[in-house]
């Protein structure tokens, strides 16, 4: 069975090396390239149903991921946010981990330690259903 996850970044390639990554998992990607586009897409047709993990990045035109992240998590509490940022920043990840963030990644992230993050997302969402 293949878990869908939705990647929400400004940057085409990130977008598609998140994909490149997981090729080889479980893993199904949809794409959007803001959070307003993000946001959307999750509430369109069963995706609020079938998306199992948001991967969002910060810095994003329209809404970005402070926005969209804080809409995650009150509009879909039992659907794990993972927050990737080329710009890290303590304060901000730990206002993302008290809102509820399962983790906080810096690009470039290592394929491995993506993986990694995904699965514990994932199983711990699993927990709690």
């Amino acid at each position: 069975m293949l878990h869908k996850i939705l990647v929400i970044d400004d940057e085409e390639p990130v977008r598609k090396i998140i994909q490149l990554q997981l090729a080889e998992t479980e893993y199904e990607i949809l794409e959007a390239a803001d959070g307003e586009a993000g946001i959307t897409l999750l509430n369109t047709g069963d995706h609020a149903l079938t998306v199992e993990l948001v991967i969002c990045d910060v810095r994003m035109p329209k809404i970005d991921g402070i926005e969209a992240v804080s809409y995650f998590r009150r509009e879909y509490p039992s659907t794990p946010v993972i927050v990737l940022t080329g710009y890290p920043d303590v304060d901000l990840a730990v206002d993302f981990m008290k809102q509820g963030a399962s983790d906080y990644l810096v690009k470039p992230v290592e394929k491995e330690a993506l993986i990694a993050a995904v699965d514990k997302a994932i199983s711990q969402r699993s927990l709690f259903r």
